[in-house]
């Protein structure tokens, strides 16, 4: 049923990167599917920097995921809260070399797939089947991930949001059901129009992205990632653009000093 919702949150220098606005977006998947918190924002927050000092985690991520519990049957409708708990579970992934991740230095070439996902991806639930399946598709391809395509634009990464960039305009999906309200995309374009860089949130298709002078990606794990390739052309030069590298050394500088 992938009746679940989960949170991935990065970890520099032992510090947790953007947690408060993963719990938020947290809180929100929960509500939207009426399910039960077991914990407190607080306490989450406790436990999360408990799991680094446990685990020793200087880079890192803590992969966070609540389910509607175990009932004693099997049925389509939901239990009732009140006699079947939700289910919580946490764990760490140790990542040395996190933040300075030598893909980052050559880029990623993607290719574009159908988008045949449900049209709630706004929240981020454990329904990851066709995600994984775009990302083995990529790699059959010789690509390191997919953009999905619907209607003839692009909505988003396998587990990613994706930005062009043409004449200095950063372009991006607008947010909507069709995209996830990425965390690391909503301080991005923070840091974007403090830096007074031009940005549109607008849909985009393949071959506008082709044209393109560069492109990238965001997401928890991989912060800001140069795309050089899109469904075989070459961006630019084919090596990582101006624009996505300053915005990598801008995000990791202030989520940096943000990190709780």
């Amino acid at each position: 049923m992938a009746d679940g919702v989960y949170e991935v949150t990065s970890v520099l220098d032992g510090k947790l990167i953007d947690f408060d606005g993963h719990a938020a977006r947290l809180e929100r998947s929960l509500n939207e599917l009426d399910m039960a918190s077991p914990i407190s924002m607080d306490d989450l927050l406790e436990v999360h920097r408990e799991l680094v000092r446990l685990n020793g985690i200087n880079e890192g991520m803590i992969y966070l995921q609540i389910t509607r519990g175990a009932p004693d049957d099997r049925d389509f409708v939901f239990p009732d809260p009140a006699k079947v708990p939700s289910t919580i579970v946490l764990f760490t992934q140790n990542k040395p070399g996190l933040a300075d991740n030598p893909v980052a230095k050559k880029g990623i070439k993607v290719i574009s797939i159908e988008d045949q996902r449900w049209g709630r991806r706004d929240i981020k639930t454990v329904q990851l089947l066709y995600p994984s399946m775009g990302k083995m598709m990529a790699k059959a391809a010789g690509a390191d991930d997919a953009w999905l395509v619907e209607d003839g634009k692009v909505t988003e990464g396998t587990s990613n949001n994706a930005y062009i960039v043409k004449g200095g305009k950063i372009i991006t999906r607008e947010l909507s059901n069709d995209i996830l309200h990425g965390i690391t995309r909503k301080a991005v374009l923070r840091f974007v129009r403090e830096a007074q860089m031009e940005v549109e949130e607008r849909s985009f298709t393949i071959e506008e992205a082709q044209g393109a002078d560069e492109a990238f990606i965001t997401s928890a794990s991989t912060f800001v990632m140069p795309v050089v390739e899109v469904d075989g052309a070459k961006l630019g030069d084919g090596t990582p653009g101006p624009v996505a590298a300053r915005l990598r050394e801008i995000y990791l500088e202030e989520s940096r000093k943000a990190a709780i």
